[in-house]
């Protein structure tokens, strides 16, 4: 008997080790535990090169939101997004931005130029049926392009990205009409406001149009007390707010399974003290997908600055029509789904000499040359 007890007590012993390593097998993977509490954890790592002939930097002029770099390696974005937005009940998304890029997309009163931390969504949402409701701060519905990165096709953002509202914070509703048709409406604190800078509120309105399989239209509109001058300034002239409208419209189109083709127009109005001001463009965008490793990107703008509003000062007067325009082209390699390798070339042109030299002497047209590298995970 007693020799029973010692052989089972040793067998228990050599057994112990071999139970809690079968159970340490079956712990769930972070991967899993994700799945099963439905959260989508998903990122990206935007690092790159630019180089321009004319000072883009401090005491010079740039017409682009992110890339405005004389000579300079730069980690532009670090993006990292958590979400959980199921079909039918609560949910929310949580999005930080992180890099050069964030200096430029700060909500009032977050606006520190040195602060390269940004908060770029949060909010929650409720969905049942067709409907989606959305409260916190979000990105805007306006434009073909957005502040993340690996859904843009080239390594610049276009004039017209600069010229629309990065977030807004409020609330916001859609509602899918039909598999073809998704209606939006919503009541904000303005462009760019996490509080608001004034006492008006602004009107958010859009549709999504899916006409056929290959053909996608988006129609956005934001209609709103903003101030001419930058929130949180001084009102001009004793003007406390004034009004502010945008019209905003993209089109794209799926060729076939290699190409595809995009068109975009905007139209934003301003009311102030000095008279109505206006500033409207008009994008083109083509892709071409030469196998699964090697794309091509091209994009066309024109951008008519009425009245100098939205870019000036920049060397002219006052209420000068300055009108530019540019064209891109990017050589993209994929050597697999995580990353992407992008070379582009950018030339911008204006009709008055906008654009400045290192020695101070002004031109009307820039060129740049830039690199990126983006990580997917």
């Amino acid at each position: 008997m007693k020799k029973l007890l010692i052989a089972s007590a040793v067998s228990a012993a050599f057994a112990a080790p071999t139970v809690a390593l079968a159970q340490a097998a079956r712990a769930p993977t972070l991967s899993q535990v994700l799945d099963a509490s439905g959260l989508n954890v998903s990122g990206y790592l935007d690092a790159g090169y630019s180089y321009a002939n004319r000072n883009v930097e401090a005491g010079g002029f740039s017409n682009r939101v992110f890339d405005s770099q004389n000579n300079s390696f730069a980690l532009h974005q670090f993006g990292l997004q958590v979400a959980k937005q199921p079909s039918r009940g609560f949910g929310g998304v949580v999005n930080i931005t992180v890099g050069s890029d964030a200096q430029f997309i700060h909500s009032f009163p977050e606006g520190v130029a040195a602060n390269t931390f940004d908060l770029t969504q949060a909010y929650g949402q409720y969905s049942t049926g067709g409907l989606t409701l959305m409260a916190g701060k979000f990105v805007t519905l306006a434009g073909s392009e957005v502040i993340w990165s690996p859904s843009n096709s080239n390594f610049s953002r276009s004039i017209l990205f600069g010229a629309i509202p990065f977030t807004h914070t409020g609330v916001r509703a859609g509602y899918a009409v039909s598999d073809t048709v998704t209606l939006y409406g919503g009541i904000n604190n303005g462009w760019d406001q996490l509080t608001d800078a004034n006492k008006g509120k602004t009107v958010e309105l859009g549709a999504s149009i899916i006409p056929n399989k290959a053909l996608t239209i988006n129609v956005t509109g934001y209609f709103g007390q903003e101030r001419a001058t930058t929130p949180g300034a001084p009102p001009a002239s004793g003007v406390a707010q004034d009004q502010r409208q945008l019209l905003n419209v993209v089109a794209t189109y799926t060729i076939n399974n290699r190409m595809s083709a995009g068109g975009e127009i905007l139209s934003v109005t301003q009311d102030r003290a000095a008279g109505s001001a206006k500033y409207n463009g008009l994008a083109g965008y083509f892709t071409y997908n030469l196998n699964r490793e090697w794309r091509v990107a091209a994009r066309a703008e024109m951008f008519d600055d009425k009245n100098n509003f939205h870019f000036g000062p920049n060397n002219q007067p006052a209420g000068t029509d300055v009108k530019y325009n540019e064209i891109t082209a990017t050589l993209a390699y994929l050597p697999n789904s995580s990353v992407e390798l992008r070379t582009e070339l950018r030339l911008d042109r204006a009709n008055n000499a906008v654009f400045r030299n290192s020695d101070g002497t002004t031109a009307k047209s820039l060129q740049t040359l830039g690199f990126q590298g983006i990580y997917k995970f």
